[in-house]
């Protein structure tokens, strides 16, 4: 008999095994810190025995936990190979397979895919989601778009969008009994946090718009954090609270009203879009074809923003 086993609290706890450590089995996994803490402690409790030996620095799995991350990892490995035999079976010459973060994915590239689909029906697209922290193997995709400052060796880089900073809130903020209209108003709202983020030494984070802007933030009602960017979008779209906007993310809500920028200050964000491909790639029909859509995309997206910011500026 097969058990019904636990496998998103087996596969976090061999990723925390693997790399001795919360934090960085978090940023593989795509999901927060405390998750996959969470997990863990579930796993343990279902088992009845410790798995992992918690230190400040690193964290060790146990002799049984060593026993289970091994085990994990030559199933999981197994059964990675059959997927991508199987996937690579299905797929044919017209599929495109892009690989990004579940964020950009949901927020930004699915609304446009229709246009793609009618300037070219005869190729398909297929999206494979991941923590967008690494390169990619052949056979998992196509093309990559990554986020963070285009340092992935091996493969073909080529940037695709650039983005800007600024807070953003519900229209609804800006009326109601604590109306938004200042910055020392931020201290009677909930401060939204994007825990996603790569590993850089800057990050497009509420302190980076601040001190580019020469502002002090003051201490918020309460600070609310999402791992996924798609949930902070959700979140602050609902009235929640005020979020540190980036632009390719922002740009559709802002443009249709469902958010707006209560401050005119605007910054450069440390961090951009880019396409991630294997340097053969480009010679692809196909491949050629979607990497010039998606520019095209992503250039009219920023001619787009910077008229929308400039009016901002100028109300």
């Amino acid at each position: 008999m097969i058990l019904n086993l636990p496998f998103a609290a087996l596969r976090a706890f061999e990723a925390v095994a693997r790399h001795g450590s919360f934090s960085d089995a978090a940023d593989e996994l795509g999901v927060g810190q405390s998750a996959v803490s969470q997990h863990v402690k579930s796993l343990e409790e279902w088992l009845g025995h410790d798995l992992i030996t918690r230190g400040a620095r690193r964290s060790f799995p146990t002799r049984d936990g060593a026993r289970l991350a091994l085990s994990i990892s030559d199933g999981l490995g197994q059964i990675s190979e059959v997927c991508e035999d199987i996937r690579d079976k299905r797929r044919d010459d017209k599929t495109i397979v892009i690989s990004c973060h579940p964020g950009f994915a949901f927020i930004w590239l699915f609304p446009r895919l229709l246009s793609f689909d009618h300037a070219h029906p005869e190729s398909a697209i297929s999206i494979t989601t991941d923590t967008g922290l690494r390169g990619f193997a052949r056979s998992e995709a196509d093309i990559g778009i990554r986020y963070g400052t285009g340092d992935f060796p091996g493969y073909a880089v080529q940037p695709l969008m650039s983005e800007t900073l600024c807070p953003v809130c519900a229209p609804s903020l800006l009326e109601g009994s604590k109306p938004l209209r200042r910055l020392a108003d931020l201290a009677f709202h909930t401060q939204i946090r994007d825990e996603f983020a790569p590993t850089t030494t800057e990050l497009p984070t509420w302190e980076y718009w601040a001190r580019e802007t020469g502002q002090s933030l003051p201490t918020p009602a309460r600070i609310r954090s999402f791992g996924q960017t798609n949930m902070v979008l959700q979140a602050t779209i609902q009235g929640d609270g005020v979020a540190m906007g980036r632009s390719p993310l922002v740009m559709d809500a802002l443009a249709d009203g469902r958010l707006v920028q209560p401050f005119a200050q605007t910054v450069r964000s440390p961090l951009e879009y880019w396409l991630v491909y294997p340097e053969d790639q480009r010679r692809q029909k196909k491949i050629a074809v979607f990497l010039d859509w998606i520019t095209a995309e992503a250039d009219a997206q920023m001619r787009r923003h910077a008229s929308l910011s400039h009016r901002v500026a100028n109300d």
